[in-house]
């Protein structure tokens, strides 16, 4: 099996890219005409809530579509690669989140907005709690934590165009002449060129829409991408079952496999070399086995270079000082026997220096296909009980806090609309869901060793399936799917962050009777300057995906689901609760993920008794938020009535 995927080896295969480019092309042409719309209705009405006139195909799929974000279709592909069978356990409640979601805050939020006129999410903070200082602290966090939230979208975006331009000459020629403009700058130099070219290409592209279409061209894109994602995992679904024989045959292979084993090594030539020789990235190595093995397979997790005049190769972006690298070997011998490694022009050899095993299904095999899965830093496995109880709570829960659902619960036209569209939601999800769970289980019998860059799993996974079935114009449309989650949710997050600096921030307190004009003005500044910021974020991301986008998703969770839910049905419930519940739940949720980070030296949260950070947080934040309202006077009467009474 050859260690990269050439996408584009035959001319069938360059309607791939001909196909993904029809995609954006369509995408970037329904943006011109909701702007044109927009430019004949008024503009915070229309660009940041769509005038409220969603029906139910449109409500539907814009809710599903944010919410499968690109965490849905690159960061949880990845820890289904990573971790096996067992993140079934882990998604099992995003299918029902719709019905919580909806019907917990939906008919209730939506009536509290229109009788308060709220556009944004702070306004409905702000209008129920009489306390534009609290509307203010929402803005603040809303920022802070969908900022985050669009990094780990971004770095998707990049991998994905990355996977499918890879192979093209005129990309790689532009790559290598941006690398050497681009090779002095600090931060952006130690990433591969083309990670960011590709990553500035994607984010001018999902700018220039989300600016100049608002929220109509969001809702009409979210319908076309929530669309492409089902196509795209449904024909993913029927391949990988095809070509791998049906799911008995993929038990029974995955049933043998045991996790790779992680090496810190010397690659080293057996002469001096003559001019430089370069070992890539995803480079796979082959040497003799010991005792019983035939042979030895591994693959470079960092690339190299072996200078004129040397024998021992050095990583060429970072790592040690002594020359160490990075590489995984395979363990299972089934695997070993299906990968054909290419003969290197230069021979090397490695010597093991340091070896890194897993804390839990080390040389276990079956371990990808019951829980708690194998785990590299915990004794207990990847999801033991108690997170996986905590983790059937926590979608829903997040669900019920992230800004994205709240502003598309306040843009219905209809309760009619609302029902049907929570039921459309839940099949939707369950037609994504669960064929993602098979597919990736299946990716490790297909493409071995990408742990090494598994969040690249699904782009590499679609091109490889295609590509295997003759078919390879499909992998377009099959990477769309992916590309669509991600773009779904960058446009609404853009658009939630500058709603709410645009309204809640300068029209709220710095000047209330700005011109149309200088609205429209200032929400393309904003949204532009948020897409740079993510821009340089997204250049030194985690490497999982995914712990980006549940630690954003679950903090404004905590942030927003006790003040929104208690303030929709307690009339007691004050600006002092709102805020205690805010601030008690953020503080005790950055705490479990900063001990994380200290405890691990990675990116990853503190699990107080195998729970989710989320779950401790939320029941500080629901005790503080109680005992707080008992301690000032309750909101205007004139409010409560308002609100809360015909």
């Amino acid at each position: 099996m050859d260690g990269s995927i050439v996408l584009f080896a035959d001319a069938g295969a360059n309607s791939a890219l001909v196909s993904f480019m029809v995609y954006t092309f369509l995408v970037l042409l329904i943006a011109v005409f909701a702007g044109r719309l927009l430019s004949e209705k008024g503009f915070l009405g229309e660009y940041f809530l769509g005038s409220r006139g969603l029906g139910m195909w449109a409500f539907a799929m814009t809710f599903a579509a944010t919410s499968a974000s690109g965490g849905s279709f690159m960061g949880f592909p990845s820890l289904i690669y990573t971790y096996g069978w067992v993140l079934a356990f882990w998604i099992g409640s995003y299918m029902i989140f719709p019905l919580v979601t909806m019907a917990v805050l939906g008919k209730r939020l939506n009536q509290i907005a229109r009788k308060t006129g709220a556009i944004t999410v702070p306004d409905v903070i702000s209008d129920r709690f009489d306390s534009p200082k609290l509307g203010a602290l929402t803005t603040l966090l809303i920022v802070v934590f969908m900022s985050a939230f669009l990094i780990g979208q971004f770095k998707a975006g990049s991998l994905i165009l990355q996977t499918l331009l890879q192979d093209v000459p005129v990309y790689q020629a532009t790559v290598a002449g941006f690398g050497n403009w681009i090779g002095w700058l600090p931060l952006v130099g130690v990433q591969p060129p083309g990670y960011v070219l590709c990553l500035i290409v994607f984010a001018v592209a999902v700018i220039a829409y989300t600016s100049y279409g608002g929220f109509h061209a969001v809702v009409w894109t979210d319908v076309m991408q929530g669309i492409v994602m089902c196509v795209g995992v449904v024909l993913m679904f029927i391949l990988a079952l095809w070509q791998v024989g049906g799911l008995s045959a993929a038990a029974e292979k995955l049933e043998k496999m045991t996790p790779p084993v992680i090496h810190q090594a010397y690659v080293e030539a057996e002469e001096p070399v003559d001019e430089e020789f370069t070992i890539p990235f995803g480079t796979w190595i082959e040497q003799p086995g010991e005792e019983s093995q035939l042979r030895r397979v591994f693959r470079v997790a960092q690339a190299a270079a072996i200078a004129a005049g040397q024998r021992q190769a050095r990583p060429t972006q970072g790592g040690d000082v002594e020359g160490l690298i990075e590489v995984l070997e395979i363990t299972t011998p089934e695997e070993i026997a299906g990968i054909d490694v290419p003969p290197l022009k230069v021979p090397v050899r490695l010597r093991i220096a340091e070896t890194e095993k897993y804390a839990y299904g080390d040389g276990q095999p079956g371990v990808y296909m019951r829980g708690p899965g194998p785990s590299k830093d915990s004794a207990a496995g990847f999801l033991p009980l108690g997170l996986a109880i905590s983790f059937f709570l926590f979608w829903p829960m997040i669900g019920l806090g992230q800004p994205g659902n709240i502003v598309r619960l306040m843009a219905f036209n209809h309760a009619r609309t609302f029902a049907r569209a929570t039921v459309t939601v839940c099949i939707y999800y369950s037609a994504i869901y669960i064929p993602l769970v098979i597919i990736f289980v299946i990716a490790r019998i297909f493409l071995p060793g990408m742990e090494i860059e598994s969040d690249r799993i699904m782009p590499e996974m679609a091109v490889h399936l295609t590509r295997q079935a003759g078919m390879s114009w499909l992998a377009g449309i099959v990477v769309a799917a992916a590309f669509a989650a991600v773009m779904s949710t960058v446009d609404s997050f853009l658009l939630l962050i500058s709603s709410a600096v645009v309204r809640d921030v300068y029209q709220r307190h710095v000047n209330p009777d700005a011109p149309e004009k200088s609205l429209r003005r200032l929400t393309y500044i904003v949204t532009t300057v948020v897409g740079v910021a993510a821009v340089i974020g997204a250049l030194n991301p985690p490497q999982y995906l995914q712990y980006i986008i549940v630690s954003a998703a679950g903090g404004m969770g905590v942030v927003l689901l006790i003040p929104i839910a208690l303030g929709l049905y307690w009339e007691r419930f004050n600006a002092l609760g709102a805020t205690a519940a805010m601030l008690g739940g953020l503080v005790v949720y950055s705490a479990l993920w900063v001990t994380g980070f200290v405890t691990y030296g990675s990116f990853k949260p503190y699990l107080l008794f195998h729970c989710d950070p989320i779950i401790p947080a939320l029941v500080v934040s629901l005790l503080l938020g109680i005992g707080a309202t008992y301690l000032a006077p309750p909101t205007r009467q004139a409010v409560i009535d308002k609100l809360f009474y015909k």
